[in-house]
């Protein structure tokens, strides 16, 4: 398939996916997504052993991109429903891949680009990298990506991040555990396909059975909280403080929220 939201390029038993809007810091349109999830459907039925996600130019991914979350004010509940049904597809695919993900952020990974970033296996960073699961800033609830959080951070944690939706750097992301290691910029892709080749010294098979098994111990559990999460989600849309979050980002100003 010929994409146009992101690369793909195999080398060696490795493939690169690089998101490749630059000139949208790697913004989240509905095209990228669906082309995200042709590109892992593609890659889990070839030859590649371990998968690096970046992003072009200076950022990882910025979250939802500005031209389309406009639209989403004015959808059905049941569109809603199901846009947010492509998020979690999108999640749960990448978190349950059959073969290792490397997320190797080379600049600010924000929102749905720091949900992308907690997904992968191993997530290397520069130092320079910013993250932040920032949904509740502009009314929305960052619903599928803390059903993985809670239990990668703890719940102290994931409350600390998630409500009050602040950035943070690639040095508290390593302490806390979303990161396993920061890279200067120059080195990041060098020292992802170190540790890709690193893991190509291992069994495929053994890889994949013991992901599907460290998985299988919260699968029950994520299964229904992320069917309760893309509720959650879609309802939050359906709020006057969701359509204020949106229309006052779009037009730089501080909302001015009615808690409706």
């Amino acid at each position: 398939m010929k994409y146009q939201t992101v690369e793909l390029v195999y080398d060696a038993g490795i493939v690169k996916i690089t998101l490749n809007r630059p000139e949208k810091r790697n913004a989240l349109s509905f095209q990228l997504l669906e082309e995200l999830l042709t590109a892992f459907e593609e890659i889990e039925q070839s030859n590649a052993q371990v998968v690096i996600l970046t992003g072009a130019g200076k950022a990882f991914c910025a979250g939802m991109d500005l031209d389309e979350l406009g639209t989403l004010t004015g959808k059905s509940h049941a569109e809603n429903v199901e846009d947010s049904r492509r998020m979690a597809r999108i999640f749960r695919l990448l978190y349950d891949f059959p073969k290792p993900t490397i997320a190797a952020v080379n600049g600010a990974a924000i929102a749905g680009g720091t949900g992308l970033a907690t997904m992968c296996d191993f997530t290397l960073a520069v130092p320079e990298a910013k993250f932040g699961y920032t949904e509740v800033r502009i009314g929305f609830v960052p619903a599928i990506v803390s059903s993985i959080l809670v239990w990668q951070v703890g719940h102290k944690i994931a409350r600390d991040l998630l409500l009050t939706g602040r950035i943070f750097d690639a040095a508290e992301a390593h302490r806390l555990g979303l990161v396993n290691d920061f890279v200067p910029p120059e080195q990041l892709i060098i020292r992802a396909r170190a540790l890709a080749s690193q893991l190509m010294e291992n069994s495929p098979s053994s890889l994949r059975l013991t992901k599907k098994l460290i998985n299988g111990f919260i699968s029950a559990q994520l299964d229904q909280q992320i069917e309760q999460a893309v509720n959650e989600n879609a309802g939050i849309r359906q709020t006057a403080d969701f359509r204020e979050g949106v229309t006052s980002f779009l037009e730089k100003r501080k909302p001015r929220w009615s808690g409706k």
